[in-house]
C-alpha cells in the first residue's frame, strides 16, 4: 500500500507548514493518479478511502480534493463522496487554441537575434529529436514527457518567463488528454519528424515556416483530442494499445 507519512497541525490548532506540505503532496498524487488515468472521469470516492490508501488524516486529504475541485478535476456531493468530473472538451479546445498563439509566438522569436534566447535548450532539444529513426524511442511514455519537455521548451528558450509560465499551467491543464496521444506507434512516429521540421525550420531562422509547421502540428493533436472517448479513456487505463 502506498502511504504518505502523517504530519501534526501547528501549536494553535491550525494547520502548520508540514500539514500544508503534506496536504501538496496529496494534490500532487491524486493529480498524478488522475493523469495517468488511475482514476478516471466518472469514477466515484470517498475522503474515508482516500484516508485509508495514503495512511493520513482527514485534514490534508480534504484540503487537496478542494484544490483539485477548484481546478475543475472532481466535484463533490454530500450524499456520494467525490467523483472525478468528465471531460471538457469545450475548455481543452480553448486551451489548445491559447497554446497554439503562445507557441507559434514563441517560435518565431526563437529565429531572430535576440539577446535573451537560450540556444542551449534548442541543442538539447536537437539531441533528443533530430535522430535516425533507428534510433527513436518506442516507449510511450517517455515519448510523452520529451513532447511536453519539447513545447515547453521552445516557449522557454524565446526568454519571456511570464509567456513561459503561462504556458506551463496551459500544459498542466492538457496533460491528462496529451497522454492518450501516444497510445500508437505512428503517432509517436509523426511526432519525431514533425518535431523535426520545426527544430530544423528554426535552426534555418525560418520563422515563418516554423510558426506554421507548429501550428499543423498542434492542429493534429487537437484534432486527436476530438477523437477521445470515455472507453478510450478507460482502454487507456488498461494499457490497452
Amino acid at each position: 500500500m502506498q502511504t504518505l507519512a502523517t504530519a501534526r497541525p501547528g501549536a494553535n490548532g491550525e494547520p502548520g507548514a508540514a500539514f500544508r506540505s503534506r496536504a501538496d503532496e496529496v494534490y500532487q498524487h491524486l493529480k498524478l493518479d488522475i493523469a495517468e488515468f488511475r482514476l478516471v472521469p466518472g469514477d466515484r470516492f470517498t475522503e474515508h478511502e482516500i484516508c485509508e490508501r495514503l495512511a493520513l488524516s482527514r485534514t490534508p486529504v480534504r484540503q487537496a480534493l478542494y484544490r483539485l475541485q477548484q481546478e475543475g478535476h472532481v466535484e463533490v456531493s454530500f450524499r456520494s463522496g467525490w467523483r472525478v468530473l468528465p471531460f471538457d472538451f469545450e475548455k481543452f479546445e480553448q486551451l489548445y487554441d491559447l497554446r497554439m498563439v503562445l507557441e507559434t509566438a514563441a517560435v518565431q522569436r526563437l529565429c531572430e537575434d535576440g539577446e535573451r534566447i537560450d540556444r542551449a535548450l534548442l541543442d538539447d532539444l536537437a539531441a533528443i529529436w533530430l535522430v535516425p529513426p533507428a534510433d527513436r524511442c518506442h516507449d510511450a511514455a517517455q515519448v510523452g514527457q520529451w513532447d511536453e519537455q519539447f513545447h515547453c521548451s521552445l516557449v522557454a528558450a524565446a526568454g519571456n518567463a511570464e509567456m513561459a509560465r503561462v504556458h506551463w499551467d496551459v500544459t498542466e491543464h492538457i496533460r491528462i488528454i496529451r497522454r492518450l496521444d501516444f497510445t500508437k506507434p505512428a503517432r509517436m512516429d509523426a511526432t519525431y519528424e514533425e518535431h523535426a521540421k520545426i527544430l530544423r525550420a528554426i535552426q534555418r531562422k525560418r520563422g515563418a515556416d516554423a510558426a506554421m509547421l507548429l501550428r499543423a502540428h498542434i492542429q493534429t493533436s487537437q484534432a486527436e483530442v476530438r477523437k477521445i472517448t470515455l472507453h478510450q479513456v478507460h482502454l487507456a487505463r488498461a494499457g490497452v494499445k
